[in-house]
């Protein structure tokens, strides 16, 4: 007996055994009787061919080996929103309830004469049935199958306080099914629909209602493009959130009276061309976190500022993050301090970060070139760190401004273009601190720190529930870097320290550390001593 197969099969999703496909193909496959189904496989391991059988092509796949012809019987179409739902909540078989003619209520496929109680009793689980579905606010039917709507209306009749809906990875074959679907959820704010490999629409959709309140997007996976948002854009008028990872996007194109209330955008693992592709998105009015984590992006530049000046794109951004990226110059670094709102940055795994052995010293850096950063790789910057991490970014490269052209004496103070494309926070840090002299910068160590580390034991003689730690510190490090180092390992918080010295060759006696701009070394502090910190 032959097996059933939809009318509208092609180009629908499948799931066959746990491997999920689209079908390409309906039809027979001489010289064997019967209808095939030719599948592209989503992993192509699981293929065969590419579509061709004998000679003849009867469907294409993207993979040389990533098709295979299936009997109608091996593949499974999916089952409706609600069906999926009331297996995911534990409302089927015995719980499953459907309205009969004359409101009446049978349970199961069987009707069956019962005894009095029998029937008050179904009728009881029934009412508590219907209110478990009327009471469910957030919906998760995560790989369940789901691959349409169901009844008209059904959705909205049975369920009509959803808000919060979770269809990631089923078998949702069109952006139009996902829109049939949540047109039936009227108070939708967050939906996740990722994994569903969808054909988006080829042209802009307007008069849909479906997601006039929708605040949270995930389209994951989706294979959607650029374009494809825009299209669909003007459909999601109050949208907050938009998660869009591991798609085709590979080129940006600027939003046009859509996006308009976009908080965060999530574009990570998807290939861009360069980093010019986010000028495109630059002028979203309320885009406060930007997440490109893997998107190949080398370069960052907002070529409308100069230097120490603020661009006028990404108003608002106040999170970005650029980690596992090709960044590797320190000019993009610079080119963020451009940003007006920029308050957390998280940038590891670039080419840069190897630029610097020492990853105490290359945080150091990244903080005294963006002055308003408040956060670096998910680690708060507190005030002393900031200030001395500024101090010492002035005292490294005071030699070089002095070389290109710089004076304590305003009038005589001409530093080159070079050396302010390089360090353009360096003229913002002399007016903050005043400008280095000679005489301060002639035992300046070099930015690489390849001096002596010392062993030293840090304890806390008024704490004596914190363990003493054993840490590793260059000599040449400052005091004032010092204690930006124990407010983040002690997780002290905003209070002013106080630290000291013990000589592990003078034991009782302590030596106040009171200039926070003087190296360790300055205190002749040597391998075996103790540092003491009060609070």
């Amino acid at each position: 007996m032959t097996a059933w197969v939809p009318p509208d099969a092609l180009g629908r999703r499948v799931l066959c055994g746990t491997e999920y496909a689209t079908v390409r193909y309906v039809g027979t496959v001489p010289p064997t009787a019967g209808t095939w189904l030719g599948v592209e496989w989503d992993d192509p391991q699981r293929g065969k061919h590419d579509g061709t059988h004998e000679g003849t092509q009867y469907f294409k796949c993207r993979h040389p080996r990533g098709g295979s012809f299936i009997r109608p019987n091996k593949a499974n179409f999916g089952v409706d929103f609600l069906t999926a739902v009331k297996a995911r909540y534990g409302l089927n078989d015995e719980d499953n309830v459907h309205p009969g003619k004359e409101s009446t209520l049978f349970f199961g496929k069987t009707v069956e004469f019962v005894g009095m109680d029998s029937i008050i009793e179904q009728q009881r689980q029934c009412s508590f049935s219907f209110s478990r579905l009327n009471q469910l606010v957030d919906i998760s039917v995560r790989e369940c199958a789901v691959s349409h709507p169901g009844r008209e209306e059904e959705i909205s009749r049975t369920c009509p306080n959803i808000r919060r809906v979770d269809l990631s990875k089923n078998l949702i074959s069109s952006w139009e099914t996902a829109t049939d679907i949540a047109s039936q959820v009227q108070n939708l704010e967050t939906l996740n629909i990722s994994e569903n490999k969808m054909k988006f629409p080829a042209t802009s959709i307007s008069g849909s209602s479906a997601f006039l309140k929708l605040r949270i997007l995930a389209l994951n996976q989706t294979e959607i493009t650029w374009t494809e948002v825009l299209l669909c854009a003007p459909g999601w008028p109050a949208l907050e959130e938009l998660y869009l990872t591991s798609n085709n996007i590979t080129v940006l194109e600027r939003p046009e009276n859509v996006l308009q209330t976009l908080k965060v955008l999530d574009l990570s693992d998807n290939q861009l061309l360069d980093g010019n592709q986010l000028h495109q998105i630059a002028h979203l009015p309320s885009l406060e976190q930007l997440m490109l984590r893997n998107t190949g992006i080398s370069s960052i530049h907002f070529p409308d500022a100069g230097f120490g000046c603020k661009t006028k794109m990404f108003p608002s951004l106040k999170h970005l993050e650029i980690k596992d990226n090709q960044i590797s110059q320190w000019s993009s670094i610079n080119e963020l301090d451009k940003l007006p709102s920029l308050r957390s940055l998280q940038c590891r795994n670039n080419p840069l970060m190897d630029t610097e052995k020492n990853q105490e010293t290359l945080r150091q850096l990244i903080i005294a070139k963006i002055s308003q950063l408040e956060v670096l790789n998910k680690s708060e910057i507190l005030p002393a760190e900031r200030k001395g991490a500024e101090l010492d970014y002035r005292k490294i490269f005071g030699r070089d401004w002095i070389a290109a052209g710089g004076h304590w004496n305003p009038e005589r103070n001409k530093p080159s273009e070079d050396f302010l494309a390089a360090h353009p926070r360096y003229p913002s840090l002399c007016l903050k601190y005043g400008a280095p002299e000679e005489g301060e910068l002639e035992r300046q160590q070099p930015v690489t720190l390849k001096n002596q580390l010392l062993t030293l034991t840090i304890k806390c003689p008024d704490k004596p529930e914190q363990k003493p730690l054993e840490k590793k510190l260059p000599e040449s490090m400052t005091i004032q870097r010092v204690k930006g180092l124990l407010y983040r390992l002690l997780k002290i918080p905003g209070s002013e320290l106080k630290l000291s010295y013990e000589s592990s060759k003078l034991e009782g006696k302590e030596v106040d550390l009171d200039n926070d701009l003087k190296p360790l070394q300055f205190y002749s502090i040597e391998n075996g001593d103790s540092v003491l910190v009060r609070w």
